[in-house]
C-alpha cells in the first residue's frame, strides 16, 4: 500500500523536467526578473553619475568614470567591461522573452533589438581597442553613432531607451488583461484573472 508521500515522490518522478531556461520563465520568472532589474538599474545609475560629474561637477570628460572608476579607474577604461555587460544584457533579455506574452512581449522585444545594435556599438569599440586599428578617421575607439554624439551622451542614451521599454513590458506583465493571464507561465502577475485560475484548474483535472 503506497503511502501519500510515495505518491508525491512518484508524481514528481513522472512530471517533464523543466530546462534552466523554462525555469526562468516559469517558476523562477519573477525572481530572476528582479535580479535582472537591480543590475540594470545599477548600470543606469552610473552612466547618470557620470553625466553629473560632466554636467554639474564640471569634471574633465577623461576623469568622469562614475563611482565605480572613482575607485577601478583601470576596470571602467577597459572595453572588455563594457562589451561583456553589453553582451550580458542582450543574452538576459533574450532568455528572459519567453516569459513575455502580448502587450508584453511586444515591449520586451523592442528593449532586445535596441540592446542588440547597443551590442554591437560596443563590439566595434572592443575591436578598435584590440587591434588599434580606429576607424572614421579617429585616434580612439570610436563606434557609429559616436561621430555625431559623445560617448558619455551617447551611453547614457543607450541604456535609457533599453530601460523604458523594460519598465513598460513589466508593467503590462504585472498587470496582464485576461487573455494575457491565461497565457502566462509564471506567477508574476499582482492579481489572478478568474478566466486564468478556471484555465489551470482544467488543465490541472484532465
Amino acid at each position: 500500500m503506497s503511502t501519500p508521500v510515495d505518491a508525491a515522490a512518484a508524481a514528481r518522478a513522472a512530471a517533464p523536467r523543466l530546462s534552466l531556461r523554462e525555469r526562468l520563465n516559469g517558476p523562477w520568472h519573477k525572481a530572476a526578473l528582479i535580479v535582472f532589474t537591480v543590475i540594470v538599474i545599477a548600470h543606469w545609475g552610473e552612466h547618470l553619475f557620470q553625466a553629473y560629474q560632466v554636467y554639474v561637477l564640471h569634471w574633465p570628460r577623461p576623469q568622469s568614470m562614475g563611482m565605480m572608476g572613482m575607485v577601478w579607474p583601470w576596470l571602467i577604461s577597459s572595453e572588455w567591461l563594457h562589451y561583456g555587460y553589453a553582451l550580458i544584457m542582450l543574452v538576459a533579455l533574450w532568455v528572459l522573452l519567453p516569459g513575455f506574452v502580448g502587450r508584453a512581449r511586444r515591449w520586451w522585444l523592442a528593449a532586445l533589438v535596441i540592446q542588440f545594435w547597443h551590442h554591437i556599438e560596443h563590439a566595434l569599440l572592443l575591436y578598435q581597442a584590440q587591434t588599434q586599428h580606429f576607424l572614421f578617421g579617429r585616434t580612439v575607439p570610436t563606434s557609429v553613432i559616436q561621430i555625431w554624439f559623445p560617448r558619455i551622451e551617447l551611453h547614457l542614451f543607450y541604456n535609457t531607451v533599453v530601460f523604458i521599454p523594460m519598465v513598460v513590458a513589466m508593467v503590462y506583465h504585472l498587470r496582464p488583461d485576461a487573455a494575457e493571464a491565461a497565457a502566462m507561465r509564471c506567477t508574476c502577475a499582482l492579481h489572478r484573472h478568474p478566466t486564468a485560475t478556471t484555465t489551470e484548474g482544467a488543465s490541472t483535472s484532465r
